[in-house]
C-alpha cells in the first residue's frame, strides 16, 4: 500500500478536503481534514478511518497507523498556530 493509494481511499469515500499522508512500505501517519468530523470524538473520528483501511492492515498492508483528524475549521487553527 502506498501513500497514495491511501489517500484516495479516504478521499474517495470520506469526501475530506485534505489528507495528507506520510510513512514508508506499512507505516504511515494521516491528517484528514473534513467536515464529516464536525462533532465527532477523537475515538470515532479513528474508528471512521480504521473502517475504511481494515482491509490493508488485515492483510499486513498497513501495519501501524497515527491519525490526526480535523475539521477545516481546526486545521486552519492548528495550522496558524503551529506554522504548519
Amino acid at each position: 500500500m502506498n501513500i497514495n493509494e491511501i489517500k484516495q481511499v479516504l478521499i474517495e469515500q470520506l469526501k475530506l478536503d485534505e489528507v495528507i499522508v506520510n510513512g514508508d512500505s506499512s507505516h504511515f501517519k494521516i491528517i484528514a481534514v473534513g467536515e464529516i468530523f464536525h462533532g465527532m470524538s477523537m475515538v470515532k473520528q479513528h474508528q471512521v478511518i480504521y473502517a475504511l483501511l481494515m482491509e490493508y492492515i488485515a492483510d499486513n498492508l498497513i501495519h501501524a497507523l497515527s491519525i490526526n483528524a480535523y475539521t477545516p475549521e481546526e486545521w486552519t487553527r492548528y495550522r496558524n498556530i503551529n506554522g504548519f
